[in-house]
């Protein structure tokens, strides 16, 4: 299975911030959104940053309470790791798994046009791995 595939069943919206965002307010807006991650993107859709948990607890663990009214570009994580539609869902866990991230932008032709979680992959996984193992009752029963 690929990207593409996990894309064209889960769908392509992705909900982005700008690096001017406060970060509490960005709190609020992952919390709302019921999301772990958020890319942050600037002018033209390009990706700036992606805005994860981790890095406002690190920022709030390093700063204090005061890197709550910083805007969201001093602690977005900048060098973002991105893959394509045509990766496939072992090289993006290898990619999440050496990285420790659990959101991965897809990007073509340098635009964001996609966003898959760790969940995301791991249902996939799960799904093949029992299409498989159906396969293989039924040849054993056939």
């Amino acid at each position: 299975m690929t990207v593409k595939q996990i894309l064209d069943q889960k769908g392509r919206n992705v909900i982005t911030v700008s690096p001017s965002m406060g970060t509490q307010d960005a709190v609020r807006f992952l919390s709302d959104n019921k999301i772990g991650a958020v890319v942050v993107t600037g002018p033209g859709g390009k990706i700036a940053g992606i805005l994860s948990e981790r890095d406002i607890v690190r920022a709030v663990a390093t700063r204090g309470a005061d890197s709550l009214t910083a805007p969201i570009s001093q602690i977005m994580t900048s060098k973002v790791t991105t893959c394509g539609e045509s990766h496939s869902i072992n090289q993006v866990m290898e990619l999440m798994t050496n990285g420790r991230f659990r959101h991965l932008p897809v990007e073509e032709d340098g635009k964001l046009i996609g966003i898959i979680s760790i969940g995301d992959v791991v249902r996939r996984r799960i799904e093949d791995v029992e299409r498989e193992a159906e396969e293989i009752k039924a040849y054993i029963a056939g």
